[in-house]
C-alpha cells in the first residue's frame, strides 16, 4: 500500500505535506487530512512539510494564517522544514507559465462563466470570444496538449486508497485556468510548482480534491516534473450529510483539550486507538499513531460521519 510505495532501492526519500488555505481556522476535517499525511510520512521515516496556500487574497480571512499554524503546534504537528507561503513565490509560478507559453501548451482566454454555462462550465477547444489586447485575459492550459496520455478521451491515475480514477477530458476536465483574469495565480499551477520545488513525493489529502489530481498530472507532464504518489482519504460529514468545511461553517478545532480531539481523529481514520490512549499526551498519541499506522483501513471509503 501507500506506506510501501517508497522506492528505497533508488534512495528516494519520502516527503509529504499539508497545504491549507487561510480562509478560516482548522476544523476536524482539516485535522484528519493533516494527521493522515503526517502519519504516513513519519511511518515511512520521511519528512512532513507545511505550506500555506495564500494566493487568493479576496477569500483570505484576516488572522487565519496564525490561527492555522498555532493549531498545528497545539496538536504537535510541526513542519520539518521552513514553512512556505505561496504569496511569496510568484517568481516560481511565472517561470513555469513562461515555459508553458514557450511550448504553446497554454493560451489566452477571455471566455466568461456565462459563456461557458451551456457547456457545464467546461472550456474545451476553441475560445468562444476573440482576444482583444486591451482587456484582461486568463491563461488556460490546453488539455489536448498531451494526448498520448489519454485512452479514448479519458485521463486517469491510480490512487493508493481509491483505486483507478478516471475522467473525460472533454466533459469533465477541459482547458483549465492556470492564471486568472485578475492576475492571481490559479491553484492548479501554484500547487504543482510548489510540490516540485519542495520535492514532494507523496500527497495524502481529502477525496474532495481528487478531481484536481488529473489536472495537476497534466501540468506535471507538460512541465517535465515527476508525478507524486497520491492517496485521497474520505471526507468527514456533519449530521446534514455535508462535508465538514469552512464554507459549511464547521467549528474550529478545540485548542484547549487537543488530546480528546486527536484520539477521535485516530479513531475516525480507522486506527482503533486503545481507550487508555485517551489519557496520553499529544506527543504520545502521535508516536502511537506513527507506530500503528494502517492506511488500508481507509481503502475505497469516500465519506463517513464525523465522530
Amino acid at each position: 500500500m501507500f506506506s510501501n510505495s517508497v522506492n528505497k532501492t533508488a534512495n528516494i526519500p519520502y516527503i509529504g505535506r499539508f497545504a491549507p488555505s487561510p480562509t478560516g481556522p482548522l476544523h476536524f476535517g482539516s485535522l484528519l487530512a493533516a494527521l493522515a499525511s503526517y502519519l504516513d510520512a513519519k511511518s515511512n521515516h520521511g519528512q512532513w512539510l507545511v505550506r500555506i496556500e495564500d494566493i487568493d487574497p479576496p477569500r483570505e480571512i484576516s488572522g487565519s494564517k496564525d490561527e492555522i499554524l498555532n493549531a498545528l503546534d497545539v496538536y504537535g504537528l510541526f513542519s520539518d522544514q521552513t514553512i512556505v507561503f505561496q504569496s511569496q513565490r510568484s517568481d516560481f509560478y511565472q517561470q513555469a507559465l513562461e515555459q508553458l507559453i514557450a511550448q504553446k501548451s497554454v493560451f489566452p482566454c477571455i471566455c466568461s462563466r456565462k459563456q461557458l454555462a451551456n457547456r457545464g462550465g467546461i472550456h474545451f477547444g476553441d475560445c468562444l470570444a476573440n482576444i482583444e489586447t486591451n482587456i484582461p485575459f486568463a491563461w488556460r492550459f490546453d488539455s489536448q496538449f498531451i494526448t498520448e496520455n489519454y485512452s479514448q478521451g479519458m485521463a486517469s491515475f491510480h490512487d493508493h486508497l481509491q483505486g483507478m480514477f478516471s475522467q473525460s477530458v472533454e466533459e469533465s476536465i477541459g482547458d483549465f485556468v492556470v492564471k486568472r483574469k485578475d492576475q492571481l495565480w490559479a491553484y492548479q499551477l501554484a500547487m504543482v510548482v510548489d510540490d516540485y520545488e519542495q520535492g514532494i513525493t507523496h500527497v495524502v489529502r481529502g477525496i474532495d480534491l481528487i478531481d484536481s489530481t488529473l489536472r495537476q498530472n497534466m501540468l506535471q507532464r507538460a512541465l517535465g516534473y515527476p508525478i507524486p504518489a497520491y492517496a485521497h482519504i474520505p471526507v468527514a460529514c456533519g449530521e446534514n450529510g455535508q462535508k465538514l468545511s469552512k464554507q459549511n461553517l464547521a467549528p474550529a478545532l478545540d485548542l484547549s483539550h487537543p488530546e480528546e480531539t486527536l484520539w477521535r481523529a485516530l479513531s475516525w481514520l480507522g486506527q482503533e486507538p486503545p481507550k487508555n490512549l485517551r489519557l496520553a499526551s499529544v506527543k504520545e498519541m502521535l508516536l502511537w499513531g506513527v507506530q500503528h499506522w494502517q492506511p488500508l483501513k481507509l481503502q475505497a471509503i469516500k465519506n463517513q460521519p464525523a465522530i
